[in-house]
């Protein structure tokens, strides 16, 4: 379930990832990183994101997926006049169920030229008399899309996690 508070004029639907390629294999090519995960995307129950390292901090490690997964969908997969920057996750919740754990991101962003244009005011009027900040910062949040998401992991059985040797 996803949930919008959109600014006017902005896109209320993101696609979801959708890949042949394993999981790991996207994150490697898209980000240059090498994760031990497999499954899905974690848009629902049936399909988690697989977490298969049990040496890194599984927190961390989620919000790194959760990350990835709005980047894809809000930046990397859309043609340059529909991308979105400043894109920040905040985890909001978390719970377990049946060997999975759920947890809610609150996103905001904002398209990627109001934003470049946002900063670009900001380093310019920033310390001069003219700037009046609570005008722009007033401004920016109402240019700011909000999204909240669920992403779904799994902690892959003892068998099936990688051993320090593969």
């Amino acid at each position: 379930m996803e949930n919008w508070n959109l600014p006017n004029n902005t896109q209320s639907t993101f696609i979801q990832i959708s890949s042949n390629d394993p999981i790991a294999e996207v994150i490697r090519r898209a980000f240059d990183m090498d994760l031990s995960v497999s499954g899905g995307w974690g848009y629902e129950a049936r399909h988690p994101i697989k977490l298969l390292d049990d040496n890194l901090s599984t927190p961390q490690l989620q919000h790194t997926l959760a990350s990835m997964r709005t980047h894809l969908e809000m930046s990397l997969t859309l043609p340059a006049q529909k991308r979105y920057g400043g894109i920040n996750l905040t985890e909001y919740s978390r719970h377990a169920k049946e060997g999975l754990e759920a947890v809610t991101y609150h996103i905001t962003a904002m398209p990627e030229s109001q934003y470049a244009a946002f900063i670009d005011a900001y380093k310019q009027g920033y310390g001069t008399a003219e700037f009046d900040m609570e005008a722009h910062f007033e401004a920016r949040a109402k240019a700011t899309l909000r999204r909240e998401i669920t992403v779904w992991f799994q902690r892959a059985a003892p068998s099936s996690r990688l051993s320090p040797d593969s």
